[in-house]
């Protein structure tokens, strides 16, 4: 299935995006990538989630990834994800005239899926999160500085390379935020009694980057049904670990959601 690729305007930057069309009825599924994260990375997911949902799917970088307007000011702050959830996808929701979204996140991009859906004031259809975090943990911080390692001693800043028209100012977007004394208290726990749809929180068993509870506090939390899943035999990536469960379980999924 091959999407229209175009660019957004979005809070004074330019988007990279990409839309599967629809071939049914309901939402559409909006796909949130991780803190390194763009529209190249997801690879064949978002094609695979139009085809088993038949729903629209909308997969976008954010402002400094992929083929985006590359960010100039690092770091960002430890409220990057608010200002995405809360200022940036309102508008790209308004822009492509999309009402009720699906959105589905991996890791910042779950982050990011609960804070709108909690905070954003405006209906959303569901939520799947993907390794989704709601609070710092020290397993976090150590992966990240091991990341922060590997981008400086290995050739981990020319394989983002393939992804990012910047790959040095997106990966210290993320990397400086997640490892400034700030970010060791962030916590949005606060946005999830707000959350009134349905959720799906999926976790990887041997995830490096966060403990069960982590999906703990997002099931125990959530004003509406939430289904909470470890899935064996996976990491942090559960659409790469385990392609087929996670693609099986969000069409499930959205096939409830009209």
């Amino acid at each position: 299935m091959t999407p229209e690729v175009f660019f957004e305007e979005v809070t004074g930057h330019r988007l990279e995006c990409a839309w599967y069309a629809p071939r049914l009825e309901g939402p559409a599924l909006v796909v949130l990538h991780e803190g390194l994260g763009s529209v190249a990375m997801w690879r064949d997911f978002p094609a695979q989630l139009a085809e088993r949902t038949g729903r629209g799917v909308l997969v976008y970088s954010r402002y400094g990834y992929g083929r985006s307007t590359p960010c100039t000011t690092h770091p960002v702050g430890d409220r990057y994800m608010h200002r995405e959830a809360l200022e940036a996808l309102p508008e790209l929701l308004d822009r492509r005239g999309l009402e009720r979204p699906i959105l589905v996140g991996h890791s910042d991009g779950g982050s990011i899926a609960l804070i709108h859906a909690g905070g954003a004031g405006r209906p959303v259809g569901g939520v799947v999160t993907l390794a989704a975090h709601v609070f710092n943990e020290d397993v976090c911080v150590a992966s990240i500085e091991q990341a922060k390692k590997a981008f400086e001693t290995t050739d981990l800043k020319d394989k983002l390379g393939r992804y990012h028209d910047d790959p040095e100012g997106a990966f210290w977007l993320w990397n400086q935020a997640w490892l400034a004394p700030s970010f060791r208290d962030w916590n949005i726990e606060e946005y999830l009694p707000g959350i009134t749809c349905p959720v799906m929180a999926i976790q990887g068993a041997q995830d490096e980057y966060g403990t069960g509870a982590q999906i703990e506090a997002i099931g125990g939390q959530v004003a509406g049904s939430c289904e909470t899943l470890i899935l064996p035999d996976c990491r942090h990536s559960p659409h790469r670990d385990q392609p087929e469960r996670t693609v099986d379980l969000i069409a499930d999924f959205a096939a409830a959601i009209a």
